[in-house]
């Protein structure tokens, strides 16, 4: 049986909050979208039809000023092309992954309890099928892997 997520688990956020929130991370996101978004009825965006990706969209285009804001940027983006090391790929195809640095943790939180940013979140959840979230510690970048 394949299992999906979408939202932390209790146990994975609590682990996530007991990290010093003082310094800086990465937060390197895994995105799988749905055939067509999944609106909860009565939502703006509800029978649009749109596709998964188009919801993710609608996602980064409200959610964006307030990532900005709290000192987030996107430090590098890609669109997934075949597992080289893991599953088969029919298991578990990403569409589209990225890191999201923010300059500590706390910037984080403020982010997701803003008021506009649990609104703009709807979009997400509508949109995905499957992801993962994973938070790293900034490294140094250079020519090798040690």
């Amino acid at each position: 049986m394949t299992t999906f997520y979408i939202d932390p688990s209790p146990t994975n956020f609590q682990a996530f909050k007991d990290l010093p929130r003082d310094e800086p991370i990465h937060m390197l996101n895994l995105l799988r979208y749905r055939d067509e978004a999944e609106y909860p009825d009565g939502h703006e965006h509800a029978g649009k039809e749109w596709s998964g990706r188009r919801a993710y969209e609608e996602y980064g285009n409200t959610s964006g000023p307030i990532f900005r804001r709290v000192g987030g940027q996107i430090v590098w983006r890609g669109a997934f092309q075949t597992m080289v090391t893991g599953p088969e790929p029919d298991d578990k195809v990403w569409h589209d992954g990225f890191v999201a640095q923010y300059p500590n943790a706390g910037a984080f939180f403020e982010m997701i309890k803003d008021a506009d940013y649990q609104l703009a979140v709807v979009n997400r959840t509508a949109a995905l099928v499957d992801s993962r979230l994973m938070r790293f510690a900034p490294g140094e970048v250079g020519s090798g892997f040690g």
